[in-house]
């Protein structure tokens, strides 16, 4: 059905989003979030369509989003419950 993700990252002033799209599905999954400061950034927001659900995608970008500010050197505070909930099991899943 679906290939594999395609993630991106888009920043617009104090705000931005990660998308995740996948070839042949309609849509794009995101989060969105603000700039806190130079090295923090919230999650406020995420989002697949119905066209998504299911795929797994939305859990890939949370991951694909903590894995850009280890790469990158800035910390995340999930204010959007299903990020909080991803990075959680996350987590427990590397410990």
């Amino acid at each position: 059905m679906a290939g594999e993700f395609q993630f991106e990252k888009q920043i617009s002033g104090a705000t931005g989003r990660y998308t995740a799209r996948i070839e042949g599905v309609a849509g794009e999954a995101e989060i969105l979030f603000a700039v806190r400061g130079p090295n923090l950034i919230s999650a406020d927001h995420a989002e697949a369509p119905p066209s998504m659900r299911g795929t797994g995608v939305a859990a890939a970008l949370v991951a694909h989003m903590i894995s850009d500010a280890r790469k990158q050197g800035f910390s995340i505070v999930p204010v959007c419950s299903y990020v909080m909930a991803e990075a959680s099991g996350m987590a427990r899943r590397y410990r």
